[in-house]
């Protein structure tokens, strides 16, 4: 046998281990070795050695022992899209940056690669769709499109001399090389499947699925076009048309008629949905831009609407409007509204009682009833092929740690009820119905088995279609399943964490992490998102080196209701949710199995933000960090609108938004900054700016600040190229051990 040749502090932490714990430790070199010697080990130590009960606890400790790079060997699922007409679906795989479209079909649901993109160059695959026959997948390669700008432009973290520009495919479900369609993004699959139509430069373009007809531009209009919507007989093709501070809905038929604009208005109008016989068009209005300033730090509704219109007449009216409440403002989470047009019914999502629900109405504006009463959210919301049923995922069940789980529900339109279809210690979301109407996919994760694609048709146990894709070097089975941990924050409100923790005799260092968003909730298992799925993997070998990991949900995440995700006092606004990270410090202390002085943070985004306001304000209890291309300095980029707009008028309290949003900034407590910090960045990131971090460093280096810095030339804020992500995890963790264990 041979040692792995990354044997060394980052995998293993052999330097840190007392002479007797090596006993162990030198066992730990592949799983297949450990589990077959070490038991053998053990009934001859328990024979020979006096000293048992410690090997053992070693033993114990190194069960749950793995090199970093074998967690991070999971395939991640993602872009699950089911065909109308045909029991098939089609999902994308990234396979440590390998980024492939897979299919599967009914009865078998066996599993089948279509594309050989088989080296990682950093281009992600995303909007994959189906055509409803089931014949055709269509996807966009390349991007970053969970950007908050620049989602279209090249990405590059490979350093190509000429990279690949971003471009839809297509390929045939049976197989075959895809086919380049065009530049462009948004692709929408026309119903007879032989056509669709997408966005290029703001314009509206349409394409033959096969590629053999050129590309033509269809609508050329002011603005930039979104949200391509074709009818059901495919006849017209609906669209918003963004106007800066105003919106429209359209109608496309043909080249020879003119656009239809419905109902034009000063305000935004957005998420148009066809009735089931074309004939009316529903969506959302929500008032424009423009009028005086008003307060920046006090809460303001943000109101919307819901309004039919006959497409024959151009009559519109307006069917629902949301209270004139912060709780009945535009909705925050996945979807927003969430805008559906059923068989009999519209749905649409409202928080108006305090939790992201879903509700239906008649398209005359009468019935309204939420169809999920009880204190859980719902999001990843679909509606079946004959507009009867909706899938949603939820954090309800039976089980009280449910609400920090996701599983499917089934609500029944014509019912007015739901139902929980995945009960039970795991994570569903991303439902999908088949054209049978009975069988769903979605993918399923636990607190060890990452997230698989799976099938379900309810008269037996689940089929799990991408189990197959696991490496077996995946350490599945040590994995620790975290626990569920509330603790009160200063002001009182509690505060959900998981808590990742090897049981050891010995009291332990301890690290929160902290997710970013902020509008997110980590889960009692692996997550739907790439990005969180990277940090729960990342924390579970973190919890294996020896460390507890408190992951907390602080507020102005989501799953906890409408005031714990909104707080009037949150963010730029006074950053209350700090209190809850610090309050996740000051519990650890007081926990006997860890070590009062040995407490580190760290978190990417939003929590590269509040990793450095701990750091910042209380270096005393925060022994070290790692920030992740975190925002240090609010009162620039996006808040330079309120400080500085291009007006006359200004808004009534900006003084003293000015000055709070400094106080609610890392940078205001880098005078009292004393804790060692690891900064990582990547220079193409275009969720937080680059600009955060370099002005960050310069103000450490002023103040002597011990600090390590990393890098990541090219790559953008989601770690892109697959090596980028392991080398921050890597550096992440080496930079913990090393300042955090004796």
């Amino acid at each position: 046998m041979h040692f792995n040749e990354k044997f060394n502090a980052i995998t293993y932490g052999v330097d840190i281990y007392e002479p007797y714990e090596l006993i162990g430790k030198l066992f730990v070199i592949s799983a297949v070795t450990k589990r077959t010697l070490m038991p053998i080990l053990m009934r001859t130590l328990k024979i020979l050695c006096p000293l048992f009960i410690v090997v053992s606890n070693a033993y114990l400790n190194a069960q749950q022992m793995f090199p970093l790079e074998a967690i991070m060997t999971y395939p991640f699922p993602d872009e699950l899209v089911a065909a109308k007409t045909k029991s098939r679906i089609a999902f994308s795989i990234n396979e440590q940056g390998r980024r492939n479209i897979y299919v599967s079909e009914s009865p078998e649901f066996g599993l089948r690669k279509l594309t050989s993109y088989d080296n990682d160059s950093g281009q992600e695959i995303s909007q994959v769709s189906i055509s409803a026959d089931g014949e055709w997948i269509v996807y966009v390669r390349g991007g970053d499109f969970g950007s908050n700008w620049d989602d279209e432009k090249v990405v590059n973290p490979a350093h190509d001399p000429v990279p690949e520009k971003l471009a839809i495919w297509s390929v045939p479900f049976e197989g075959g090389d895809p086919i380049k369609i065009d530049e462009g993004v948004a692709p929408a699959i026309h119903p007879n499947g032989r056509e669709l139509a997408y966005l290029k430069n703001g314009q509206i373009y349409l394409a033959s699925i096969d590629g053999s007809v050129k590309p033509r531009a269809i609508v050329e209009a002011k603005g930039r076009q979104l949200d391509l919507q074709w009818s059901n007989n495919g006849q017209m093709l609906a669209f918003v048309s963004y106007r800066n501070d105003h919106s429209f809905t359209g109608i496309y038929r043909d080249s020879l008629q003119a656009i239809q604009w419905i109902d034009p208005s000063f305000d935004y109008d957005f998420s148009p949905r066809w009735s089931p016989d074309d004939s009316a068009i529903t969506f959302v209005r929500h008032n424009g831009s423009g009028g005086a300033p008003d307060s920046i730090l006090a809460s303001i509704p943000q109101p919307y609407s819901i309004l039919v219109s006959d497409i024959g007449s151009g009559d519109t009216r307006q069917i629902w409007k949301s209270p004139h409440t912060m709780r009945g403002s535009l909705p925050t989470t996945h979807g927003g509204v969430n805008l559906h047009w059923g068989k009999n019914h519209i749905v649409f999502l409202s928080y108006q009682d305090g939790w992201p629900h879903l509700y239906s109405i008649s398209p005359d504006g009468q019935g309204l009833k939420c169809l999920t009463p009880g204190n859980f959210m719902t999001e990843y919301i679909s509606m079946n092929p004959d507009g009867t049923k909706i899938l949603a995922a939820a954090n309800t069940g039976a089980d009280l740690l449910d609400i920090d789980r996701r599983h499917i529900i089934l609500i029944d339109l014509e019912r007015q009820n739901f139902e929980v279809l995945t009960p039970g210690p795991g994570n569903e979301w991303a439902p999908r119905m088949m054209a049978d109407n009975g069988t769903i996919a979605y993918i399923s994760a636990g607190p060890k088995q990452p997230p698989l694609i799976t099938v379900s048709d309810r008269s037996g146990p689940p089929l799990i279609v991408t189990r197959s894709l696991i490496p077996n070097e995946f350490p599945e089975e040590d994995l620790v399943t975290p626990r569920q941990v509330i603790f009160p924050s200063a002001d009182g409100i509690p505060v959900h964490a998981t808590l990742f923790n090897v049981e050891s005799p010995n009291p332990k260092p301890a690290i929160i992490y902290i997710h970013g968003g902020p509008p997110r909730q980590m889960l009692l298992g692996w997550h739907y998102s790439s990005y969180y799925s990277n940090a729960y993997a990342l924390n579970q070998y973190l919890a294996s080196q020896g460390f507890a990991v408190l992951s907390v949900n602080y507020r102005l995440g989501i799953g906890y209701g409408y005031d714990f995700h909104r707080p009037p006092d949150g963010g730029v606004r006074g950053a209350s949710e700090y209190q809850d990270i610090k309050a996740a410090g000051e519990w650890l202390k007081s926990q006997e199995f860890i070590q009062p002085d040995h407490i580190g943070v760290y978190g990417g985004s939003y929590g590269g933000y509040l990793t450095a306001m701990a750091l910042g304000r209380d270096s005393e209890l925060f022994a070290a960090g790692v920030d992740i291309h975190g925002v240090h300095d609010r009162t620039i980029n996006r808040t330079s609108g309120y400080l500085y707009p291009d007006r006359y008028e200004q808004a009534p309290d900006v003084e003293l938004f000015r000055e709070v949003a400094w106080k609610s900034s890392p940078v205001s407590s880098v005078d009292s900054w004393t804790s060692p910090v690891l900064i990582i960045h990547a220079d193409d990131d275009r969720n937080v700016a680059f600009s955060q971090s370099t002005d960050l460093v310069q103000r450490l280096r002023r103040q002597e600040v011990e600090m390590e810095t990393l890098v990541i030339v090219d790559d953008t804020h989601h770690f892109m190229l697959f090596e980028n992500q392991k080398k921050v995890n890597m550096a992440a963790a080496e930079f913990l051990i090393r300042k955090l264990k004796r």
